[in-house]
């Protein structure tokens, strides 16, 4: 009489979903909420429902504008979706790319402090850093930095930052208010 092999018991498989539950939640409802917020102020613009904003003609606003609208939804999915895969690192490269012009396109636009830089103005050269840290820190396998830093630049450089945006003298702040 020959005895069947036990099965092997494998560990749980383990998702590449990084963040914890209370970060996930914050990050789901920050993000979440700020890309809403813009969805429905480019969409009061786009039909005419909102005031112009002749500061949008400017190209240093206009290129900020381009390239921080699709960083929200994107920094929202890349820090919510599965880690690690080619997709993830295609449109992580993406989002960095994103991330560095709106951070260097913000330097041009001054109207709002007489040609001055402003306070805000101090995200650029941290958001600079954070980016260059957090890719030498993916490339170097150091994922748990990666994964903080990538963190800080969004809710920070993103959302803290974007939260200005909608102050009533702003842009987006117009074409959501009126």
């Amino acid at each position: 009489m020959t005895s069947l092999p036990l099965p092997i018991a494998f560990p749980p498989r383990r998702t590449r979903r990084d963040l914890s539950p209370a970060m996930r939640a914050m990050v789901l409802v920050a993000g979440g909420g700020l890309s809403a917020m813009a969805a429905v102020a480019l969409g009061r613009a786009a039909l005419g429902l909102a005031p112009a904003a002749p500061a949008v003609r400017e190209v240093a606003v206009a290129l900020h504008l381009a390239t921080v609208l699709p960083a929200l939804p994107l920094g929202l999915y890349l820090l919510l979706a599965h880690k690690g895969g080619p997709h993830h690192r295609l449109l992580g490269k993406v989002w960095v790319m994103l991330m560095l012009v709106a951070a260097l396109s913000a330097l041009g636009i001054r109207h709002l402090n007489h040609g001055q830089f402003s306070a805000i103005h101090l995200f650029v050269p941290l958001t600079v850093i954070g980016l260059w840290r957090a890719v030498a820190s993916a490339r170097s396998g150091w994922i748990a930095t990666h994964r903080t830093t990538m963190i800080a630049l969004y809710l920070g450089g993103l959302i803290g930052a974007g939260a200005f945006a909608f102050a009533p003298a702003r842009i987006m702040g117009l074409w959501l208010f009126g």
